[in-house]
């Protein structure tokens, strides 16, 4: 076992290759488009997260990307930032298995239920009950018209009716997320 294990670490990275590959030839390309394009390293990004007190997320990384002017600070930026996860647009599969392989639950041939696809944007209002209110957020939809929708704290059944559709699921599921604030440090010193 240690033997192949061994073995195995000395291969080339052949997947790494072809991603550093792949970077360098969209490089390439957007170069050649005309409008000027610079390239970082990581350990820069790092250095000026630290260097301004940043959070670790993608979206606050995109303010500390590259050379920085020495007196440069980042006093402000956005508390919340939308996000986006892909989350498909459902599987042909008519059947649930279960740990075995055996069928577990049959689904339904059709996706829309009471003109609804699981993973449409609805404003829900809800005229009763424990999670009474307006409630936004994706929908799973079910065959007999009761359908589910997130709310704080779990998730609230509701009639069709009681839903008004935004927008059409488009396989990926949007939303907000807070940012945490800024360390003030000084910057040059």
């Amino acid at each position: 076992m240690l033997a192949r294990i061994k073995a195995d670490a000395k291969l080339p990275l052949r997947d790494a290759a072809a991603m550093n590959a792949t970077r360098w030839q969209l490089w390439r390309s957007a170069v050649g488009l005309g409008p000027p394009v610079h390239t970082w390293s990581g350990g820069l990004t790092r250095f000026n997260r630290g260097a301004h007190g940043l959070a670790k997320s993608h979206t606050l990384d995109t303010l500390a990307v590259g050379e920085l002017p020495c007196r440069t600070r980042i006093v402000r930026y956005p508390a919340h930032v939308l996000t986006a996860r892909a989350t498909g647009r459902g599987s042909y599969a008519r059947t649930r298995t279960d740990a075995y392989g055996f069928p577990r639950l049959h689904l339904t041939r059709r996706k829309r239920h009471y003109g609804f696809t699981t993973g449409d944007l609805v404003r829900a209002v809800i005229p009763r009950g424990k999670y009474a209110g307006t409630h936004i957020g994706r929908v799973a939809v079910r065959a007999n018209g009761c359908h589910s929708i997130p709310v704080p704290g779990g998730h609230a059944s509701t009639s069709h009716k009681n839903l008004r559709l935004l927008q059409r699921a488009d396989g990926y599921a949007y939303g907000t997320r807070f940012e945490k604030p800024v360390e003030p440090r000084s910057i040059g010193s």
